[in-house]
């Protein structure tokens, strides 16, 4: 029976695990198998917590069995991408600045998963500091979907992990797309929250001011259930938001009707390929046939001067955050991160003002574009995944590295709205392609709604890669 676990839903295994018919160390120990036989290859993981896992697992069943049952989470083996700090486990942030971090205590985010229940199976690799390239000293997540092709940049590993069953339930970090990009090219629902939803104590940062912690899981219900586990203010992160976070999945089966869409179809069409802006399009008439009305919008006129200062930002909060080892470890670090950081330090104080001034002025016009609209849709990302090489992703940012290419991203971390991306079908080499929806502050329960409405109208969130 558990051989055929592996690409379940959350939402469909809770209700085995909550009634007794399924346990969780089954579960659990299904997953580490699957990882075992599976992982060498795909390299997903940086750690895999075993001895742990089986312990929170039999520790899980334990108590659904004397009726103490947490909810959806409980006995569920799940995985987080490694800069959140694990008591006694190392996180090393994708860097081998930090292959001998091992925290004495929980991030917010893993001891909120342990409170859910939650069976931690593990740690998963990233980019160098969460930024787009490896440090040479650590692993590369392998897409599933196809060997040798992107996997996603930073929470490459949560959408391998993911995409290829081996974890229910993953999280992931977005400074200009990382949750997002991942779950497209791999194939999977990513829920980025409202910036200050969730906390981000104890989580190594990338850019404070935009980063945003989410899940990565196989519906639109599973990334409410996950998300619902982990949000919420926190004393310890004066960043978080003090609203209370309600049932995010509440009104899953409430539809699209009447919802007000907004799309602009030359954004979501321009210099992108031709299999995936169909793709998009028809996702979007999907909506229109459940019900929803579809407003022509425009985008911000200035958006390409905009990117350009996402790179002058996030460097130079990334040198604040690595103020401690960078430069003075600059040698263990590698070439991509290295330039990330040095690149950081160079810009003058005027230089970084102008970026800020161009963020505030793309914020108040994106807030512009979302006025009389609930969600805005367009993709996910700039173009399905790609063939990649280790000598690209090991060495240095490529010197024409276009900030264009996060066009679909970086405005909702900017203005720090939430957003969920969906499956939308597969495009001529069979990789996946995925739909993107904007939506206000806090308005997470309706992106869950609207994703879950989308998913009872397709089957693409059932297509699986090949392993």
């Amino acid at each position: 029976m558990t051989e055929d676990l592996h690409y379940k839903t959350i939402a469909e295994l809770a209700p085995l695990i909550r009634d007794g018919k399924l346990s969780s160390v089954e579960l659990t120990e299904s997953q580490l198998a699957r990882i075992k036989r599976l992982d060498g290859r795909l390299k997903s993981y940086a750690t895999v917590m075993a001895d742990s896992a089986r312990e929170q697992a039999r520790t899980a069943d334990a108590e659904i069995a004397s009726g103490n049952y947490r909810g959806p989470l409980h006995g569920i083996p799940v995985a987080v991408k490694d800069l959140c700090a694990t008591d006694g486990v190392r996180t090393m942030g994708g860097s081998a600045v930090f292959a001998d971090n091992v925290p004495d205590f929980d991030s917010t985010v893993v001891a909120r998963f342990n409170d859910a229940g939650a069976v931690m199976l593990g740690k998963l690799n990233l980019t160098e500091g969460a930024m787009g390239g490896y440090n040479p000293k650590l692993d590369i997540p392998e897409n599933p979907w196809k060997e040798s092709y992107w996997s996603g940049a930073s929470s490459s590993g949560s959408g391998c992990a993911t995409a290829a069953g081996l974890a229910f339930g993953t999280l992931g970090s977005d400074t200009g797309g990382s949750i997002r990009h991942p779950a497209a090219v791999c194939g999977t629902v990513g829920l980025k929250p409202t910036w200050g939803r969730v906390s981000r104590y104890g989580v190594m940062n990338l850019a404070e001011s935009l980063d945003h912690l989410g899940p990565l899981t196989r519906s639109a219900a599973d990334a409410g259930y996950v998300l619902q586990a982990i949000a919420g203010l926190d004393p310890n992160d004066p960043t978080t938001l003090p609203q209370s976070v309600p049932d995010l999945t509440a009104t899953l089966n409430s539809g699209v009707k009447g919802l007000k869409i907004g799309f602009d179809e030359n954004y979501a069409s321009e210099d992108m390929e031709p299999d995936f802006a169909a793709a998009v399009l028809a996702g979007v008439k999907v909506m229109k046939s459940l019900g929803a009305e579809i407003v022509p919008v425009k985008m911000p006129a200035r958006l390409r001067e905009y990117m350009s200062a996402w790179p002058i930002i996030c460097s130079a909060e990334a040198a604040h955050a690595h103020d401690t080892t960078f430069p003075s470890r600059s040698d263990e670090y590698g070439p991509f991160f290295r330039q990330w950081l040095t690149d950081g330090t160079s810009y003058t104080a005027a230089e970084l003002a102008r970026a800020e001034l161009l963020r505030a002025a793309c914020v108040g016009e994106f807030r512009l574009t979302m006025r009389g609209i609930d969600l805005l849709a367009g993709p996910s990302t700039a173009r399905a995944a790609y063939p990649v090489t280790p000598e690209e992703m090991y060495g240095p940012p490529s010197p024409d590295r276009d900030p264009w290419t996060s066009r679909f991203t970086v405005p909702s971390d900017y203005a720090g709205l939430p957003t969920i991306s969906l499956p939308c079908g597969l495009n001529g080499e069979g990789l996946p392609l995925s739909l993107q929806f904007v939506g206000h502050h806090l308005s997470e329960q309706l992106l869950v709604q609207a994703g879950h409405a989308f998913e009872g109208a397709t089957d693409f969130h059932n297509l699986h890669p090949p392993v």
